[in-house]
């Protein structure tokens, strides 16, 4: 998996090198359009030795390369149970990224005195990808520098009635919600190995990092940081394009009972996705169909964080009157609540992967966590 233009920086003089590399200007532009990108870099100049830097690639647009880093701290064995942190996958929510950046920012100053988390941490290891498509960011909208909508250009193709453009269009990349050029000109329902060379160069990067990290390891826990749907946090997982379950769900729903077991009070709606609506080409549904393992040994475990963002706009409907407003809480309270509410699921998330062990169903669990899961979510049409 090794990529040329993927760049280790575990020295802090070559990280500073590419902050130094940029114009006054540049600098000044990107303070205003992605302080994300400030404070990151900002967090990473001070991060100690043992967070891993690395720059998977830099994004060039309007003269500027926008970088996509990914830290790793803990057991880089590839053996070992991994958990993956993403955000910024739609450059418009900020508040996914926000939530990851200080997270990291969290985990890393408490791994200078908290003998648990570093005794964990020998065990596992936590990969964070904080801003996946700093183009989009930099834009501030939905998609990437292409006009492609991140979640909808993989070539998995919805079974059943889906909401109009929502679900993923074709007509334009000047409405939201386009999926690409490639799957606008081909049918998609082909070898995945032909197809993965056409997805948005985002993408085919994060990619490249779950089937890194599935390749041995007995467990990979993935939350990807959303925001703007409906009033309630969710939590979705596998399948957005089908309203049948996974083969998988018997780990989801084991999961799901362990999380209403440790937090009851908890705020959050854990569903598939499908119980809202159907959409075309959605990433985790692909990676999940290429990288989890059959029959029953269903070890790759994505998750969409999906914050509910009505709320802040109810609170404060002049929100309406700004893109940016529909998607992140645009008072600072809100915002350093939303910072801190999740921080519970985040460390239950880290403490489940580093116990797996403990709570993955058996084989001789998995017809009756499928009945559980299929009373709970799922219904005949």
């Amino acid at each position: 998996m090794h990529d040329a233009s993927v760049i280790e920086l575990h020295r802090k003089e070559r990280l500073d090198s590419i902050l130094t590399s940029r114009s006054v200007e540049q600098k000044v532009r990107l303070r205003k359009q992605i302080p994300e990108l400030i404070e990151l870099e900002r967090i990473l100049l001070k991060a100690p030795d043992y967070a891993r830097i690395t720059l998977l690639s830099n994004i060039e647009k309007d003269g500027f390369n926008f970088p996509i880093y990914r830290i790793r701290v803990g057991n880089a064995s590839p053996k070992t149970p991994k958990l993956l942190i993403v955000g910024g996958i739609h450059g418009i929510e900020r508040i996914g990224t926000r939530v990851v950046v200080a997270l990291l920012e969290t985990w890393l100053q408490r791994m200078s005195w908290e003998k648990s988390l570093l005794h964990g941490l020998t065990e596992m290891e936590i990969c964070f990808i904080p801003i996946a498509n700093p183009v989009g960011m930099y834009l501030n909208t939905r998609a990437n520098g292409n006009g492609v909508d991140l979640m909808r250009n993989s070539p998995v193709e919805a079974e059943g009635k889906v909401p109009f453009l929502v679900s993923g269009q074709t007509i334009s990349r000047y409405i939201s919600w386009y999926r690409g050029d490639y799957i606008k000109d081909h049918s998609l329902q082909k070898d995945h190995g032909e197809i993965a060379q056409y997805l948005e160069v985002e993408n085919q990067i994060l990619e490249k990092e779950v089937a890194a990290l599935c390749e041995q390891s007995p467990l990979v826990m993935v939350l990807d940081c959303h925001s703007g749907f409906g009033f309630k946090d969710r939590l979705w997982f596998p399948y957005a394009y089908r309203r049948r379950p996974m083969k998988g769900i018997a780990p989801i729903m084991a999961l799901k009972l362990l999380w209403d077991t440790c937090y009851p009070n908890h705020q959050y709606i854990f569903e598939p996705q499908s119980n809202q609506y159907l959409t075309h080409g959605d990433f985790w549904d692909y990676c999940y169909k290429k990288y989890s393992r059959p029959p029953d040994n269903h070890n790759f475990l994505p998750l969409t964080l999906e914050m509910g963002s009505w709320n802040w706009v109810k609170k404060k409907p002049s929100q309406l009157l700004s893109m940016e407003g529909l998607f992140n809480p645009m008072t600072a309270h809100r915002e350093q609540r939303t910072l801190r509410r999740h921080l519970p699921l985040l460390d239950f998330l880290r403490h489940a992967t580093l116990s797996y062990e403990n709570w993955f169903p058996k084989p001789e669990q998995f017809n009756q966590l499928r009945q559980m899961a299929n009373s709970l979510w799922y219904r005949e049409d």
